[in-house]
């Protein structure tokens, strides 16, 4: 099985939100739902020398994530109606809205907050534009972006051609929870996963709103 997955680099990222706003446009969504997310990860402070010289620690950097599809998800493990798959030749992670009972196991269990209930409560998230995928494209969100940010592909060969990288950066939690099919550079400024020296700046625009 090929594992498909994203290469993010945060040193190019300016989040503008393209890769969202594509998204939402591709996948017709309402404005609460949101299957790709921009975190604006925000912190530090100033110090007083006293002698009239300021310095400071400030940093702050942009997170573009979507549905990881993570070697052990933890939706698919959580799912109580098997609604949740992954693709055994793309290592994607789909959800069988036929399945789906709303029950949101999903929702509360996913560590990258993924995964949502619609209006008609069924669980909804990226599912990695499969239909685009099948026939040889690239999700949506990677040709939107306009800073070239986001690639697409093989997560080992990605791994491969991008020296460096890492599986999570803050405010993401650890990877060793899922194993994430994501390969991330991490800007000068980016902080460990778990890090408590920084806050989301725009936390209600990345919150999903309940159906």
């Amino acid at each position: 099985m090929t594992q498909y997955g994203f290469y993010f680099d945060s040193t190019r990222c300016t989040g503008c939100k393209t890769c969202e706003m594509a998204c939402k446009d591709y996948k017709d969504l309402p404005a609460t739902i949101a299957f790709r997310k921009v975190y604006d990860y925000e912190g530090g402070s100033w110090t007083d020398a006293g002698n009239g010289v300021y310095t400071t620690d400030t940093f702050a950097y942009h997170v573009s994530l979507a549905c990881n599809h993570c070697a052990m998800p933890a939706c698919m493990a959580k799912c109580p109606s098997g609604a949740i798959e992954k693709d055994g030749k793309t290592g994607l992670v789909h959800i069988d809205q036929e399945k789906c009972t709303g029950v949101g196991a999903c929702v509360t269990s996913c560590p990258y907050n993924v995964p949502v209930l619609d209006d008609a409560k069924k669980a909804q998230k990226c599912d990695g534009c499969a239909d685009r995928v099948a026939e040889g494209l690239n999700p949506i969100c990677v040709d939107a972006c306009p800073v070239r940010a986001l690639e697409w592909g093989d997560i080992e060969e990605l791994r491969a051609a991008h020296t460096g990288t890492v599986a999570g950066i803050a405010p993401m939690p650890s990877p060793d929870e899922t194993t994430p099919s994501i390969a991330i550079n991490p800007c000068p400024a980016a902080k460990e996963p778990g890090d408590t020296t920084g806050a989301i700046a725009n936390e209600k625009e990345v919150t999903n709103v309940p159906a």
